[in-house]
């Protein structure tokens, strides 16, 4: 099973690789951790790009689901193969940034989606097996939330 979770939103007019999360955009990294811990997944090791709002998002995302981070170059922006980038991990979570996170689905399923800031995709086999937007995953992560709060 591979994961691709799409950096959350972040600020502009920084550099690109400054660029940190918005408040919106932790509460994003962190719907997306809780709601991969309430689905029952387990992930075996997050590979993120180096980017800031990437790591700050894999950071979050990973915390209650206790898994490892690794920082992955190849996810910074340059084409990559994700065969060999993911071999012999197991489950693995990719944090990375558009258009790449959105070329990946398709070129894994053959998928037309764009995944929003914050979205996950869950790929098994090249099949897509799921396909959250951040509304989605909050509405999951923060059920048992009084409504208005998530």
């Amino acid at each position: 099973m591979l994961w691709l979770l799409r950096h959350a939103e972040a600020a502009d007019g920084i550099a690109d690789d400054d660029r940190p999360l918005t408040e919106k955009g932790f509460r994003q990294a962190d719907a997306a951790g809780i709601a991969l811990a309430r689905l029952g997944e387990r992930i075996d090791v997050c590979l993120s790009s180096p980017k800031l709002r990437a790591v700050q998002t894999a950071e979050h995302a990973c915390e209650p689901l206790a898994v490892e981070v690794r920082l992955e170059p190849a996810l910074g922006g340059a084409p990559f193969d994700v065969e060999e980038l993911t071999a012999g991990l197991g489950t693995v979570l990719i944090v990375g940034h558009d258009p790449s996170m959105s070329l990946l689905l398709h070129d894994l399923t053959g998928t037309q989606a764009r995944m929003k800031k914050g979205g996950l995709a869950g790929v098994n086999k090249g099949e897509l097996v799921t396909l959250m937007r951040p509304v989605e995953l909050a509405a999951i992560a923060f059920a048992d939330a009084p409504v208005g709060t998530g």
